[in-house]
């Protein structure tokens, strides 16, 4: 096994232990880039052999490159992996099967990821089959520097596409995804104030990959949703999944997950952008900008 997998944490003692149970049959080295958890992750992470580095957190783009740039990893191949996911058995052993008989122009493979919400599978809203890059060549590979939405994107060489899954599969509670998506709100706040105000660097290098669909959605995101009014498409966006989408074949678990991420999640957003450029009182400027990100929210571009 020539594979090392990246697995970002903080306080993730519910989800740990099954992901590096998965992980543990196609990897040859484990890091745990870890933000100073505060419950038993470090001790689980060290139980499976995995090595752990500490550091403060910034944004996931952000520490993900760290943990590929200072790892020291020795393997040609890296997997990024989320604590919450897990390999379903079929894809532990495609990876085993086929890693090491790519050729060297092949640097990335894409692996399709199934979303279980409270044990439902959300195959409907076009949120399956999702694509994700996960798997690359050592070196050949870094993350987009985003503050939401951020991908992994090959800087040269063919990609591929593994036929078998992953799995993301949150077991917390209700009140803990709402306050995940509230702290998720601001970095999406952030990245729809970048696209149309332009005061920072924009990461577009998704738009020359290979991954058509991440970068379909980022052009619908960037051209359409942006120029939408704020509300107005946090409502759109939930009829397109629901009911274009058939978002409601996915029964009652299926309503809450389309209605709570695509509904009440985007408007969230939206208010979130209409109270920051309230305080702009019409000063656009880069400098007023990054501003009241400091004062008011604590971030620091």
């Amino acid at each position: 096994m020539n594979l090392a997998v990246i697995i970002l944490t903080y306080n993730e003692s519910l989800h740990l232990a099954r992901c590096l149970e998965s992980v543990r049959q196609v990897a040859s080295e484990i890091h745990i880039v870890d933000c100073f958890s505060t419950d038993d992750t470090l001790a689980i992470a060290e139980r499976y052999g995995a090595k752990v580095h500490q550091r403060k957190w910034k944004s996931y783009a952000d520490q993900f490159q760290w943990g590929m740039d200072q790892c020291g990893i020795a393997t040609p191949w890296v997997m990024r992996m989320d604590a919450d996911e897990y390999l379903e058995p079929a894809l532990v052993q495609e990876i085993n099967q086929q890693l090491q008989s790519f050729p060297e122009n092949v640097t990335g493979l894409y692996i399709r990821r199934k979303v279980l919400f409270k044990e439902k599978w959300i195959r409907y809203g076009g949120f399956y089959p999702h694509t994700l890059l996960r798997i690359w060549r050592n070196g050949k590979a870094s993350v987009e520097q985003r503050w939401m939405d951020e991908h992994i994107v090959v800087n040269s060489g063919e990609t591929r596409m593994l036929k078998e899954h992953l799995v993301d599969h949150n077991l917390n509670s209700i009140h803990w995804w709402v306050n995940k998506h509230n702290n998720y709100a601001i970095r999406e706040m952030i990245d729809l104030l970048n696209i149309k105000y332009r005061f920072m660097e924009l990461d577009q290098r998704l738009l020359g990959s290979t991954n058509g669909q991440a970068r379909r959605k980022r052009i619908l995101k960037e051209k359409v949703y942006s120029a939408i009014p704020p509300g107005g498409r946090a409502l759109l966006y939930f009829c397109y999944r629901y009911f274009l989408r058939f978002g409601f074949l996915d029964g009652y678990r299926g309503f809450i997950f389309h209605f709570m991420q695509g509904y009440w999640y985007r408007l969230l957003v939206d208010v979130n952008v209409k109270e920051f450029e309230a305080k702009l009182a019409g000063d656009t400027s880069a400098a007023k900008l990054k501003e009241i990100l400091k004062n008011d929210y604590n971030i620091a571009i």
